[in-house]
């Protein structure tokens, strides 16, 4: 009907299921964007966010600040939990102001400033490798600061050793698999229903959804969810960036998407992509 057209175009994603496995506190940005281009979203966290078994090492630091001439941070939830732990040891603002600041993109960058800081540094590329290249000449003989998840790659601490810079790695928050999740994946993964898109936005994402799986994700992708091998694989993998892409190919995963900016939007602008390239070909459901 010429009436569909036009809904059709603004909100290309109509009648698509999209699961968004991010932490719950976070998943509404995504959700948010996906459900404005016409996607039914279903949110089953993969992720929890949780304190540090101590925050002593973080706080150690903070009150140790003058000592630093840089400041990395690599998330969101980095800059979230560092900043209530200043609250909480009574520091002022102003005692951060002799840093240089390295944040590792442009969600992780407006947190920051948020706070009333100035980002000096972001990445060309969202990714520790890039924060890398971009600190490297900088950072000689230089006290750096990075706050970061528990578990998190060695990328940045080691290769800025490597250029001579003093580094200090604390834990700001630690993510777990929250277990809550297990049944609600399954029954989503067995439904009639099930998503046509699965989004991941971090290596932590993918690790924990394997996790919730209970075996390794590949063999159960192709046994649940029967649709008509000709018109779509069973469930297209939606990843938002390099590092995210490779953990997935590491544990057997395919990378159906994979955003060309690092970030949300990006993710989202991937997602769309495809679809409209699978409409196309005549392989969308």
């Amino acid at each position: 009907m010429p009436g569909h057209s036009k809904p059709r175009r603004n909100r290309p994603l109509t009648g698509l299921r999209i699961l968004v496995g991010r932490a719950r506190h976070q998943a509404s940005t995504l959700s948010a964007g996906l459900r404005k281009q016409g996607a039914q979203v279903i949110e089953i966290p993969f992720i929890e966010i949780r304190p540090p078994r101590s925050y002593r090492p973080l706080d150690r630091a903070l009150q140790n600040l003058r000592h630093y001439d840089w400041l990395i941070l690599t998330s969101v939830n980095g800059v979230e939990a560092m900043w209530q732990r200043i609250i909480k040891l009574g520091l002022r603002k102003t005692e951060l102001f002799h840093l240089h600041i390295a944040a590792i993109g442009p969600a992780t960058k407006k947190s920051i400033e948020q706070h009333g800081l100035k980002v000096d540094v972001i990445p060309a590329e969202y990714v520790a490798e890039s924060v890398v290249r971009t600190l490297h000449s900088r950072v000689k003989e230089k006290r750096v600061l990075l706050v970061r998840a528990k578990v998190a790659r060695d990328v940045i601490p080691r290769e800025l050793r490597d250029a001579g810079a003093l580094v200090d790695v604390v834990e700001a928050y630690e993510t777990v698999v929250p277990k809550s999740s297990r049944r609600r994946l399954r029954a989503a993964l067995k439904s009639s229903r099930c998503p046509d898109f699965i989004t991941f936005t971090s290596s932590s994402t993918v690790r924990n959804f394997v996790a919730l799986l209970g075996t390794h994700a590949a063999p159960a992708r192709r046994q649940e969810c029967p649709r008509d091998p000709g018109l779509l694989e069973a469930i297209q993998f939606a990843s938002i960036g390099p590092v995210t892409s490779s953990t997935l190919r590491e544990l057997g995963l395919p990378v159906s998407v994979e955003a060309k900016e690092y970030t949300i939007p990006g993710l989202i602008r991937a997602i769309v992509a495809q679809h409209s390239t699978l409409l196309r070909s005549g392989q969308a459901l």
